[in-house]
């Protein structure tokens, strides 16, 4: 493989703007070689970006993104190359799903409670078929006129830390690792940017992770070498992306701007090899 790729992008089946094929469509003409789809608690749309790809000779790695907690932090851990049909994952991901349901009711209920009056039924038509998430809420927000923009709903009503935000179900960083790796696939510590302390890294290191996204729009330079140093001592894997959400997030710019080389989705794959081979 030659080429650049962008290992973190989301789709209708969480909280991205593009169905599969149109991102497969968006990642060949900014000239991607290889694309990852870890949409939150959804594999939903990997089936058809790998037909897609095939199509436009685009590698598509399996993937997906889940929350985990520790200390009280949320944490994103990535997996890739994930059999998306493995059943055990199929169903731990229902009940993640159900969870997501469950507490967009409650930031709702919130809501409602500040005398702004959203429906959950609007919620969902945001949501469509993906998992539901905060980025539903604030746009539902947004479209029914109780926040002036999506930035605004999450800074004043939603967000972490204000009236009507709500946790998710907690995972912790073992369970969702280990989770990924019975179904075949390899976990990485997302976007880690500079809310972890160094203990708290090494403990997720100690349970197993496999890798870190070193590369990611929140990452300066300093925090690049950082990781990058993290992984070169630890013997981890090394992955990178956009964070793409189709334009949601102002981010249209940066699908083919945040990339990796293609030789870390083979490093990926050697170390599958390999672990394949010396159980």
């Amino acid at each position: 493989m030659h080429g650049t790729a962008d290992l973190h992008t989301h789709t209708i089946h969480s909280d991205g703007t593009l169905t599969s094929v149109e991102l497969i469509k968006r990642a060949k003409s900014v000239g991607l070689s290889a694309i990852g789809i870890t949409d939150h608690d959804s594999v939903n749309g990997i089936d058809e970006a790998i037909a897609a790809g095939k199509g436009d000779d685009i590698v598509v790695v399996p993937g997906i993104e889940m929350s985990t907690c520790l200390n009280e932090k949320e944490i994103h851990i990535l997996g890739y190359f994930v059999n998306h049909h493995d059943q055990q994952l199929l169903e731990s991901l229902e009940i993640l799903r159900h969870e997501r349901y469950k507490r967009a009711e409650r930031i709702v209920k919130k809501l409602n409670s500040m005398n702004i009056p959203l429906k959950i039924e609007a919620v969902l038509d945001h949501a469509g078929n993906g998992s539901i998430g905060r980025p539903h809420i604030a746009s539902a927000m947004v479209d029914e006129g109780h926040a002036d923009s999506y930035q605004q709903a999450f800074g004043k009503y939603i967000g972490n830390g204000r009236p009507a935000y709500e946790k998710k179900m907690q995972c912790s960083p073992l369970e969702i690792i280990k989770l990924i790796a019975e179904a075949g696939g390899l976990s990485f510590l997302a976007h880690p940017g500079t809310y972890l302390t160094e203990a708290e890294l090494i403990q997720i290191i100690e349970a197993g992770i496999d890798g870190i996204e070193v590369i990611h729009p929140s990452h300066d330079n300093g925090l690049v070498e950082y990781y990058r140093g993290i992984v070169n001592h630890y013997y981890l894997l090394e992955s990178g992306g956009s964070d793409y959400h189709g334009g949601m997030k102002g981010d249209d710019s940066l699908l083919g701007q945040v990339t990796v080389t293609a030789d870390a989705v083979e490093a990926m794959r050697r170390r599958l090899y390999l672990d394949a081979h010396t159980e």
